[in-house]
């Protein structure tokens, strides 16, 4: 069995348009759901055996967050996953070491929806902080296939609006 979550980036800041789209930060609602969307993975107590993640600083400080707050440390940032397709993000999941069982990608829409899609038939748009889980009855990550693929979660921060900014 293996678990893939897929994580949209938190709410990102378009304050300063001299930024380079890769170089755009966390805004305030960001800041604070990405923690505790992480605070609810958590107390599911799932801790994942890596974190993937686009390097985009948006990506990157939720990837960070989420993972201070499941307790993980080890994120890798791959260049590939800013920009990816999601037949790119499919080929980078189906290649990982067979000994994660779960995995946390952290990316961008659309590749990230179009991947949910394609796995789960999963057909809603993937709102920022988003978390959409999906199990596989399989051994190998190289076998992930629409054929073996189950949804099983998918939460976004303003399910909560208590937590809202």
């Amino acid at each position: 069995m293996k678990k893939l979550y897929i994580i949209r980036h938190a709410k990102s800041s378009w304050g300063d348009e001299t930024l380079d789209d890769f170089e755009r930060p966390l805004n305030k609602r960001g800041k604070a759901n990405a923690p505790m969307m992480g605070e609810r993975l958590k107390k599911t107590g799932v801790i994942p055996d890596i974190i993937i993640s686009s390097p985009a600083k948006r990506a990157k400080s939720t990837a960070e967050i989420i993972a201070n707050e499941v307790g993980y440390k080890n994120i890798l940032f791959l260049d590939d996953i800013y920009e990816a397709t999601s037949e790119t993000l499919s080929k980078i999941v189906k290649r990982l070491d067979e000994s994660y069982k779960v995995i946390f990608l952290v990316g961008h829409n659309p590749s990230l929806n179009e991947l949910a899609y394609n796995l789960a038939g999963f057909n809603e748009n993937i709102p920022t902080c988003g978390i959409v889980e999906i199990e596989f009855k399989c051994k190998k990550w190289a076998e992930i296939a629409p054929q073996n693929a189950k949804l099983v979660m998918f939460e976004y921060p303003k399910m909560y609006k208590e937590n809202m900014i």
